[in-house]
């Protein structure tokens, strides 16, 4: 069951949470534009429904709510920020700022994070360069969940990547995916639906196939994107990999198991070997490639063409990446964002344990 709360509603009061846990105005205002983003684009599994997750690891102190975000290495095109142990929602929209203005400068921008924690979706943070007429890249290591392809262990987390490509009187080209088969929030929305999972998302710990959206908590694995090798799982876990180094071994950041996870129950490994959850940022001008109004109309063109695309019978166009999750962006702030029952109950939990009004 769901209710239905309008986009201001559910803005006041994560505002009110980031304020109450410490954030500055500035960075409660940040962390609740990125993290409602998620609800906005229909990605329930990223927005409010982690905010008491958020809340919880800086109740264990995994979390600084004021921190110094600073760049400690850096080139002309390049950088190392360093999150100061910061929300994720915080430090990924400075480090991305960083990117673009390097690329203002260099043409391209590129930034490896550590010390940070998770930022929320990728796509948020990659759509920050459209408006300077750049495409943006956005990646992130994350709690390691994920078994490689033959493997029975959790090395790896589900890694998504993002890119986002302006065109001119099109909407944007956004692609927004994890490197897994499905991300670990689909499996906890699944719980509370208390519906199964599809064959091909989770393993049992022995590597056998399981369709229990709990099996995690059993010592199962999430599979990489592919579901298994007759199927390109190979290909999923490059990319996952790619991911974890570009964000973590290249930055400083803590890789593969190393990772700590989300969840506060849990404790950061012991024996780390670098410093909080690390993350990945490219900004490209479109100008140190060719005339940007050129590109621009190349992609309308691009965009329209694949739209027109015959289709099968039972599909009435191509869908452009970042169309589904635009117009569910456009559909809710009319209409309201969903909120499942038991995402609800946290939430009422966490208002009377901060006092704050839900």
């Amino acid at each position: 069951m769901e209710t239905m709360y309008t986009y201001q509603q559910l803005k006041k009061f994560t505002l009110d949470v980031f304020r109450a846990i410490g954030c500055s105005e500035n960075d409660s205002m940040l962390a609740t534009k990125v993290l409602l983003d998620a609800d906005l684009r229909g990605i329930d599994s990223h927005g409010i429904a982690r905010l008491s997750g958020y809340v919880r690891l800086w109740e264990a102190k995994r979390i600084n709510a004021s921190p110094s975000i600073k760049i400690v290495h850096e080139s002309p095109s390049t950088a190392v920020v360093d999150g100061d142990g910061g929300l994720g929602l915080v430090v990924a929209p400075f480090a991305m700022d960083v990117a673009i203005k390097k690329a203002q400068q260099a043409g391209t921008g590129w930034v490896a994070v550590k010390n940070s924690n998770h930022f929320g979706i990728a796509g948020h943070h990659a759509m920050m360069a459209l408006s300077h007429d750049m495409i943006g890249i956005a990646m992130t290591n994350a709690s390691p969940l994920v078994a490689p392809t033959f493997s029975v262990e959790r090395l790896l987390g589900t890694n998504p990547i993002a890119v986002a490509i302006p065109a001119d009187k099109q909407p944007p080209f956004v692609a927004d995916f994890a490197t897994t088969t499905a991300a670990n929030g689909k499996l906890e929305i699944l719980q509370r639906k208390n519906a199964d999972a599809p064959p091909g998302w989770i393993q049992k710990k022995d590597g056998s196939v399981s369709t229990n959206p709990h099996e995690l908590k059993e010592g199962g694995a999430l599979i990489p994107l592919g579901s298994d090798r007759d199927h390109g799982s190979h290909k999923g876990f490059c990319l996952g990999a790619w991911v974890d180094i570009f964000s973590a071994v290249l930055s400083g950041a803590n890789y593969g198991p190393w990772v700590p996870p989300f969840v506060s129950f849990l404790a950061p490994p012991a024996d780390p070997v670098g410093a909080g959850i690390g993350h990945f940022f490219g900004a490209m001008r479109i100008d140190a490639f060719r005339p940007a109004e050129e590109f621009k109309s190349h992609m309308d063109n691009w965009i329209s063409r694949f739209r027109s695309a015959k289709t099968t019978a039972d599909q009435e166009s191509v869908i452009i990446p970042g169309d589904p999750e635009r117009m569910m962006s456009e559909q809710r702030i009319k209409e309201g964002i969903p909120v499942n029952a038991k995402v609800i109950e946290d939430l009422q939990e966490l208002s009377g344990r901060l006092k704050v009004k839900f």
